[in-house]
């Protein structure tokens, strides 16, 4: 008798069910142990193939999408590439509106993808015409058969995370956790993670990442949008200019903003010191551990969970550029030596 051969039958098998790998070197001045729940292990590289799936297959059960629909989505990248990843298996079409502060890497990604790709200009306001908010909904009403995923403002975004990534961590810490930290963009991965694991025990804490130039925390903490908090940044992916109602407020208990310039380093200390090859998103998200324990947030006994969003490969021409670097005034006489030294034989 043959044995079985054990094959996935696609690469949306392989979604979900990330590791969760234990910091050591760069949390070693830190009180209590910090673990990172590494969402590159996804086909797709990112977090964003989950929202993806979960979405796109519940508008199949829903009747809303039918064979020969379009996607049509607004997305700094990683939800785009999810996407088209997942039209391309399930045989839709796929147009993504994207902001011209995504990396060239990512743009390049998602047209490898199959994805029609329109660059939209990042520094102007969300009710502009050019925006890519705007530029997704036109496309939308202008394609027949298609389908706004809509990511800031779907339930669904938080649906699939508080059904996979809450229970993934809360299962992987035995229920240890004590302290979750993550990056809010849309706002799914910490909502609906957060709901599941303060639904488990009310007292673990629920620690956001925002971004210098980004209005969440400000409105976290008052309620009140302050379009005087907007300001152009370059970490893609972290922080809005907007309000997403995929954001669940209530269940965040508290956010902190960190910079462009220490998140780059971060990202890059990441690399040297824990071998984690990962994206510039997920480098703001252990910068802010680091300024969350000068706030004395964490004690010996905490067990810290990190989400890291994406792969490093993201942003070659970013924060893993010599060049880039060094044009963003990132390489001081402090950082220079941080430089990736390449020495050319000849």
């Amino acid at each position: 008798m043959k044995e079985e051969i054990k094959a996935y039958n696609s690469v949306l098998d392989l979604i979900g069910n990330t590791p969760l790998i234990k910091l050591n070197k760069i949390s070693a001045d830190l009180p209590g142990n910090f673990y990172a729940k590494v969402e590159a292990f996804n086909p797709g590289h990112s977090t964003k193939d989950r929202i993806a799936l979960y979405i796109i297959e519940e508008a199949e059960k829903r009747g809303i999408l039918k064979p020969g629909d379009t996607i049509i989505e607004t997305t700094s990248g990683n939800t785009g590439f999810s996407l088209a990843m997942v039209s391309i298996i399930k045989g839709y079409d796929c147009i993504l509106a994207v902001s011209s502060k995504s990396s060239k890497d990512k743009i390049d990604m998602l047209r490898s993808m199959g994805a029609k790709v329109y660059v939209c200009p990042a520094h102007v306001s969300a009710d502009d015409e050019r925006s890519y908010y705007n530029v997704a909904k036109r496309l939308h009403e202008e394609t027949k058969g298609s389908v706004y995923i809509n990511q800031y403002f779907n339930d669904l975004n938080v649906d699939a995370h508080y059904k996979s990534t809450g229970p993934e961590i809360w299962e992987q810490t035995g229920g240890q956790i004590t302290h979750l930290v993550a990056c809010s963009g849309t706002g799914g991965t910490i909502s609906g993670t957060a709901r599941f694991l303060k639904e488990q025990n009310p007292n673990i804490k629920i620690l956001g990442v925002d971004a210098f130039g980004s209005v969440l925390k400000k409105y976290h903490e008052t309620k009140e949008f302050d379009n005087a908090e907007i300001y152009p940044y370059r970490i893609e992916g972290l922080g809005k200019n907007l309000i997403p109602t995929a954001t669940d407020f209530d269940a965040i208990d508290k956010f902190i903003k960190v910079s462009d310039e220490e998140s780059a380093h971060t990202t890059r200390e990441l690399a040297k010191k824990e071998g984690l090859f990962v994206g510039y998103t997920s480098g703001a998200a252990f910068q802010a551990v680091k300024q969350y324990a000068e706030e004395g947030e964490f004690d010996a006994n905490s067990n810290v969970v990190i989400i890291f969003p994406d792969h490093g490969s993201r942003y070659m021409s970013k924060v893993f550029s010599d060049d880039w670097m060094n044009e963003q005034g990132f390489f001081d006489s402090v950082n220079q030596e941080e430089a990736l030294k390449i020495e050319i034989i000849k």
